[in-house]
């Protein structure tokens, strides 16, 4: 039969169990912390990249700073319908996988 455990070591033992608890707490949090930072990270690189492009466009053409959104959207659709613009769209990132698969080797 096991020896009964006396308070002071009971007390010990929560004690020891408190700060245990707290560390794994502490590590849930920073690992919460961590997959916040990821997923903000992912939203601001997509931000920065639509803005970047938006910009572009606007540059390019710049007529399309008068348009509405909804006005851009269809113009942008009725553009990108084209057959012309998807085939300069398949070739460009057609090159961009072929420059990314020769990068690799």
């Amino acid at each position: 039969m096991p020896k009964q455990k006396t308070i002071p070591e009971l007390k010990a033992e929560i004690t020891a169990n408190e700060r245990q608890l707290a560390q794994l707490q502490h590590k849930q949090q920073q690992l919460e912390n961590r997959a916040v930072y990821y997923e903000k990270g992912d939203r601001r690189k997509r931000a920065h990249r639509l803005i970047t492009r938006g910009a572009a466009i606007e540059s390019i053409a710049s007529l399309t700073k008068v348009l509405t959104e909804t006005e851009f959207y269809a113009f942008a659709e009725k553009a990108l319908a084209l057959p012309e613009v998807k085939g300069l769209l398949m070739e460009a990132v057609n090159e961009h996988n072929r420059a990314e698969y020769e990068g690799r080797f």
